[in-house]
């Protein structure tokens, strides 16, 4: 049980150090934006993160028909 929990920690250990590579090795390197708004890409094709997308469609629309009838 111990020897799996060692090969574990080590394991977890080495994939963390890969991970990390950028950041030891470039000077000023950092992780890049994980964030949807992040991406040229999706901001080219017009996809937001959930908090903008609900901001956009959360206010109010001044073409709106009046439905209620008096």
């Amino acid at each position: 049980m111990l020897r799996l929990a060692l090969i574990t920690v080590c394991f977890v250990a080495f994939a963390m150090l890969l991970l990390c590579i950028k950041m030891f090795l470039v000077p000023g390197g950092k992780f890049g934006s994980t964030h949807i708004g992040g991406s040229k890409e999706m901001r080219k094709r017009g996809i937001h993160c959930v908090q903008s997308m609900d901001v956009i469609e959360r206010q109010e629309n001044p073409y709106r028909v009046n439905e209620r009838i008096k």
